[in-house]
């Protein structure tokens, strides 16, 4: 039996895939002599979005929207909607976002997201988990009582009282119960035996990773979203508020695997995310430290990197890492044994915080602070060369 699998993935693939469950929506009846949602939407087909969206406004629920789209794509996108249409019906609404999605989306890409997603359901319709209380989310189960605990109060001082900072923007906290990490390893190795076994191709967590498995492709999301949601937008809205950390409404989750006939390192890279959770869960391993070097925006993510920004993070079993997703990083080689994160890659959709120079960026600041410094200089050889002027 076989199952066929994209060709190509990107890595960006989540961010418009919708629900993944693959039903199409269904069409409620019209009152006789009640016009078509692309019909009344028509008149206003020459609109342009607005460029900064309408915070007083609250978006219709798209829950129930089933399709190309996550239902976050179009509550974010309403905001933007021209003031003529943002009270309109949400049919209306809903056609004309689909149609400026139309536009931005190439066929080709929407193509590779409707194979996922049917590779993704025959998936969930044929595997049978081995441990059933992952799939459902249990606080007390999951996590330590320390991280529970910050999370219950909800203030930087109980976040920052569980966490060490050992240089900006990157967090290490103790997180996952031993428990925990035992039942998602064994979940992990089940789905791959399971999936050998059934000779399916297994769809892979991104371009560089060659060896591990994407969680949300046999049945994890429902929870995962939850855990973002519940446990790590709190913490990323207090500490990450530049980039939304408080409105993260998507995730990528996977679990990667380093050692022996396993990946061995991983490159210098940025991460597909706003902000990223990484986790260890094992085994037995040496080597395979974090090593950060500065984030960066587009424009600077190969420039140099300063003494100050250079930092190595050993991983332990069941302790989580905390950073920007713009916080370039790689994985030194694991030497020997075998070492098992989980990932999670926490999203927005719409990322309208975006600047041509961002404020997180360190070479964007770095060059901020070189042209300030220039331009007092200069202002005191003017202010000098004035002054002697004066006195002759």
């Amino acid at each position: 039996m076989a199952l066929d699998a994209p060709v190509e993935r990107r890595d960006e693939v989540q961010i418009a895939m919708g629900n993944g469950n693959g039903v199409a929506p269904s069409q409620p009846s019209r009152p006789a002599g009640r016009p078509t949602a692309a019909a009344a939407a028509a008149p206003y087909a020459d609109r342009r979005l607005r460029l900064n969206p309408n915070a007083d406004h609250k978006p219709e629920d798209y829950s129930d929207v089933r399709g190309e789209y996550a239902p976050a794509v179009y509550s974010a996108l309403e905001r933007h909607l021209p003031p003529s249409l943002i009270d309109a019906d949400r049919d209306v609404k809903l056609h004309f976002m689909r149609d400026i999605l139309a536009r931005y989306w190439p066929q080709g890409e929407r193509n590779k997201v409707q194979r996922h997603r049917e590779y993704r359901q025959r998936i969930l319709h044929l595997y049978k988990p081995l441990h059933e209380e992952l799939y459902n989310m249990h606080p007390s189960v999951f996590f330590l009582p320390t991280f529970l605990e910050a999370v219950r109060s909800n203030t930087e001082e109980c976040f920052r009282s569980i966490m060490t900072e050992p240089i900006p923007g990157v967090y290490s906290f103790a997180m996952l119960q031993p428990t925990f990490c035992e039942m998602l390893l064994e979940e992990v190795e089940n789905f791959e035996k399971w999936v050998h076994a059934m000779k399916f191709k297994i769809m892979r967590p991104n371009t560089m990773n060659k060896y591990g498995a994407v969680l949300d492709d046999f049945g994890l999301e429902a929870m995962l979203n939850q855990f973002m949601e519940q446990f790590i937008a709190p913490i990323s809205k207090v500490l990450y508020p530049e980039v939304g950390g408080g409105t993260l409404d998507s995730h990528h989750a996977f679990i990667v695997e380093y050692g022996k006939d396993r990946d061995v390192e991983l490159g210098f890279h940025v991460d597909d995310s706003e902000v990223t959770l990484n986790v260890c869960l094992g085994k037995q391993f040496f080597g395979g430290e974090l090593y950060f070097r500065g984030i960066r925006c587009e424009n600077h993510v190969n420039s140099e990197t300063q003494h100050e920004e250079m930092y190595d993070y050993t991983h332990i079993p069941g302790w989580a890492v905390l950073h920007h997703g713009r916080h370039r990083h790689g994985a030194r080689a694991t030497s020997s044994g075998l070492r098992i994160n989980l990932l999670l890659w926490c999203r927005r959709e719409m990322k309208k915080y975006q600047k041509d120079f961002p404020s997180w960026c360190g070479e964007c600041q770095r060059e901020k602070r070189e042209r300030q410094s220039q331009c007092v200089k200069a202002t005191k050889m003017a202010f000098l060369r004035g002054s002697g002027g004066a006195a002759i």
